[in-house]
């Protein structure tokens, strides 16, 4: 792809955008960069693309700077839908995101990880199996480094492993992970996908342009990935909470691994530090893919071992007067919240709320029946959340995290 001299427009300037603005000017292309942020919003890296000569348009978007673009660039977190980027593919202007820009220099094979939830446990997961068999691993994407950062530092790893977003996916073109990875598919995001026929598709963009000789690691147990596997023309290897006829699978706490053509291998899951079925499940995926990839059978079982939960996942904070504290701000849907719930054998207290992005709280109704003591809502969800939920156990409103934690 050759960049040299070619007018590109960087449209957001979070830690994406600002990757791949330093990307794409480092190897010559005239790069111009915008976001509807104000400067005093955005982080330091905008005064390092400034030192650069790269020209800026912060705290608004200007339509004659898609319009003489030959190419866009999005970060994530734009919408795809804006009506300047279509009028620019309506002139035939290419629009791609920053993972599409990434993969096409990409040369070591790319194992991606997406889904509604578990994706990043799972990415950090392979990553770790690969890297405790003896590979070099690259772990980023949606998560830590962008994959476009991977690029301009070099490139020296063995493999690839990304989290890749439905943002990521509705902007890729020619992207082509050798192993993908589809966890689960549950209503999320509806703010910014038409619907969830919409967001699923993202989701399933993952695998358009694998080959036959590629491998998709799917969720067995999802009825939504279930209606839509025939759409995948690569390798099918299925994980599920049941061993019995899948490539991967639980059998109480051993993880079974048996896909085609492969003797079947037993991996021990008592001493995995994840609370719930659902990360189980996760490290069933992440084992099958890691194997797919090159990883050992005791490489995967030393991480499995060796593997701590990121912050903000399940995460316990502190145990005072017999009350556990635990940080599961990162459930930040539905079903995520459902699955975080489910895993506590005492009574929870759950502290939920923020932006409402279209999910169905009632759906919650079973598992606050049967986990929760009561609720603290708080955001702009909350009138919607009490209306769902408020009547099951003692509700009550704060005003900020700070007052919820010490209601």
């Amino acid at each position: 792809m050759e960049l040299h001299r070619k007018r590109v427009l960087v449209v957001g300037l979070a830690r994406t955008g600002i990757a791949a603005a330093r990307f794409l000017h480092g190897r010559g292309a005239i790069v111009r960069a915008t976001d509807r942020a104000e400067e005093s919003r955005l982080g330091p890296g905008v005064a390092e693309l400034r030192a650069m000569g790269i020209a800026l348009e912060l705290g608004g978007h200007d339509e004659e700077s898609f319009a003489h673009a030959e190419m866009i660039v999005l970060s994530p977190g734009v919408p795809h839908t804006l009506p300047a980027l279509q009028a620019a593919r309506n002139r035939g202007i290419p629009v791609i995101g920053e993972t599409e820009l990434a993969a096409r220099f990409i040369r070591q094979p790319i194992v991606a990880v997406t889904g509604t939830n578990g994706k990043t446990t799972t990415t950090e997961l392979v990553g770790a199996m690969l890297a405790a068999s003896g590979r070099r691993v690259f772990v980023g994407g949606n998560i830590g480094q962008p994959l476009i950062g991977y690029v301009d530092a070099g490139m020296t790893a063995e493999i690839v492993v990304a989290e890749v977003s439905s943002f990521q996916l509705d902007t890729i073109e020619s992207f082509r992970p050798a192993v993908g990875v589809l966890l689960n598919i549950t209503p999320d995001h509806l703010d910014r996908h038409a619907s969830f026929a919409d967001y699923a598709a993202a989701k399933l963009r993952l695998f358009e342009n694998q080959e036959p000789r590629d491998i998709a690691v799917l969720n067995a147990d999802d009825p939504v990935i279930a209606a839509r596997v025939e759409t995948i023309r690569s390798r099918r290897l299925f994980f599920s909470a049941a061993a019995a006829g899948h490539a991967a699978g639980l059998d109480g706490r051993r993880l079974i691994l048996q896909p085609p053509e492969r003797e079947a291998v037993g991996l021990d899951l008592t001493r995995f530090r994840l609370r719930g079925t659902h990360n189980a499940e996760n490290a069933a995926a992440a084992a099958l893919a890691a194997l797919a990839a090159g990883a050992s059978p005791a490489g995967i079982q030393a991480a499995i071992y060796a593997f701590r939960p990121a912050a903000h996942r399940l995460e316990t904070i502190a145990m005072i007067n017999g009350v556990e504290y635990v940080n599961d701000s990162k459930a930040t849907n539905v079903d995520a919240v459902r699955r975080g719930l489910e895993c506590f054998r005492s009574p929870v207290v759950l502290i939920m709320g923020g932006v409402d992005k279209g999910g169905d709280f009632s759906l919650l109704k079973d598992a606050v029946r049967r986990h929760g003591r009561g609720l603290v809502l708080l955001g702009d969800s909350r009138d919607a959340l009490r209306a769902a939920l408020g009547a099951l156990v003692p509700t009550r409103e704060a005003a900020s995290m700070r007052e919820a934690v010490q209601t």
